[in-house]
């Protein structure tokens, strides 16, 4: 899987057979994974849509990650518009830095806003420019430059002058290639992030070597190494999240680091002092742990997300079996279990028998259909980004869902909405930002994730349970804006089928 002596990483409907637009049942997309359609026998990659309402950026999905990082100046190399969303971001990044470093900054970014000359003589004179004052300015340790779809497509040659400016710079130099035109499956901003990480930060630490005899010291560091986890983290988790997942790692006698997010560069260098990799989500994961496996021997788990009851109990035992502590692992799964039981009861009398659509990435929203099925509602709508070979374990957690739909689209709300119409759930489980025209259906509404809220492991799935509680008895805002405002779609819409600007010959 060796593609770090390339430029930047392949696109994803490429490397994974990705795909984008579909619609159909779960037994469909099932059925499919059976025949092989991301081995090269399938053709749903090809799949697109004849109308497109909006589409995923991966430049905007890496700054995502990026933003987290400590220690680092961000450069974006775009006109200033690419990136903006990265205002709504400083808050959070700058708060939950700071629960890891008290003394960390918020987000420090810097656009070398690319206008209409530019595109003539080209972006590289204010690229040089951009990453002198940052380092002078900022003394960051490291400058991060993300490139946008204008630079590549006039030829800016990133790659030499970055080369060139990281001898004249104090802060070592990332580029990340992530223009957002070469690819619709946005989820590619993973591995283009993980392309720059790789190439530039992982490598063994400069450790010094223990003298003592007989080798006592060198003894014990072997054997904390030996019981250390890093734990993939997602953008998508909240610091209750890490803490929950640490001490039910800690719990059955592991060690456990968190990357890449909110970490500091030097954390990628001990990342490798490690007996496993294990990923949250392996949309988001696969090219990373892929890597480390070829080039360290460092085993990794790609396997379902903690998020409900049955996923997290697998998660945690595919851990424990790779260390051979099944045993320690079974008693707390079977405490743990003991304790949900009583803490769901209430909500279950609440819950019961309400009806759910899901809408965000295809792991996380199969996941957490889990917990609502385990306070006895019902689903009966899933939307997801893309989907690829990640969700087939995720499915295992579920029962009866064969006949429920599942619309596959980054982003495109008028098929959401025209599903939401024809379904009439009695919840949405939605990405957060993209709930306004859903909220006009008088549907209540709960964010899919939070960077405050607490969504994984056994007290993921209380939480989930309490807040959704919250949200199904008290949705008087929203039934207030179903009254007075009208959906953005004309009426002739919504007696359309859903699917009805698919391109795809074999979709059912």
């Amino acid at each position: 899987m060796n593609y770090l002596n390339a430029k930047s990483a392949p696109a994803r409907e490429d490397r994974l057979k990705a795909n984008i637009a579909f619609g159909g049942t779960c037994a469909d997309i099932k059925n499919r994974i059976k025949e092989g359609c991301f081995s090269g026998k399938g053709c749903l990659n090809l799949a697109d849509r004849r109308f497109t309402q909006t589409q995923g950026c991966q430049f905007t999905l890496s700054l995502a990650i990026l933003n987290t990082l400590r220690n680092a100046v961000i450069i974006m190399h775009a006109p200033i518009g690419c990136g903006a969303c990265s205002i709504n971001n400083v808050g959070v990044n700058q708060t939950l830095k700071r629960l890891r470093d008290p003394l960390a900054e918020g987000v420090i970014w810097l656009s070398t806003n690319l206008d209409e000359a530019d595109v003539i003589t080209g972006g590289e004179r204010k690229l040089r420019e951009a990453v002198l004052f940052a380092d002078r300015e900022f003394r960051p340790e490291t400058i991060i430059v993300a490139n946008g779809c204008v630079p590549a497509l006039i030829g800016d040659d990133i790659d030499s002058i970055l080369a060139d400016l990281d001898a004249q710079t104090a802060a070592s130099i990332v580029p990340i290639h992530c223009e957002g035109f070469k690819t619709k499956v946005m989820a590619t901003a993973y591995d283009a992030v993980y392309h720059g990480i790789l190439k530039k930060y992982v490598k063994k630490p400069d450790r010094r070597e223990y003298i003592a005899e007989p080798d006592i010291e060198k003894i014990k560091e072997q054997y904390r190494i030996s019981r250390n986890v890093n734990v993939l983290n997602v953008g998508s988790m909240s610091r209750q999240d890490e803490l929950e997942l640490q001490r039910l790692l800690n719990a059955i006698g592991l060690n456990v680091t968190f990357i890449p997010c909110y970490a500091e560069p030097e954390d990628f260098e001990y990342s490798l002092e490690s007996s496993l990799n294990v990923s949250i989500c392996g949309t988001h994961d696969d090219y990373f742990v892929e890597h480390l496996k070829e080039k360290y021997n460092i085993p990794f788990l790609v396997d379902t997300i903690p998020i409900g009851r049955k996923n997290t109990d697998r998660w945690i035992l595919k851990i424990a079996e790779h260390f051979g502590f099944e045993e320690e692992a079974r008693r707390l799964i079977e405490l743990e279990n003991k304790l949900l039981d009583e803490s769901l009861e209430p909500f279950r009398r609440t819950l019961s028998g309400k009806s759910a659509f899901l809408a965000g990435g295809e792991v996380r929203i199969i996941a957490t259909a889990e917990i609502l099925q385990d306070l006895g509602m019902k689903v009966i709508g899933f939307k997801a980004h893309h989907f690829d070979q990640f969700i087939e374990p995720i499915f295992d957690a579920l029962e009866n869902i064969d006949d429920v739909l599942i619309d596959v689209a980054t982003n495109q709300p008028f098929e959401q909405s025209n599903l939401l119409n024809r379904l009439k759930p009695d919840v949405l489980i939605a990405h957060v930002g993209g709930n306004n025209i859903a909220a006009k259906h008088g549907i209540p509404i709960l964010p899919l994730f939070g960077p405050s809220y607490n969504y994984m492991g056994y007290s993921g799935v209380y939480e989930v349970a309490r807040r959704l509680n919250m949200v199904v008895r008290n949705y008087q805002f929203n039934k207030k804006l179903s009254q007075y405002t009208r959906l953005p779609f004309k009426k002739e819409w919504y007696q359309k089928d859903p699917f009805t600007y698919i391109k795809n010959p074999d979709a059912v």
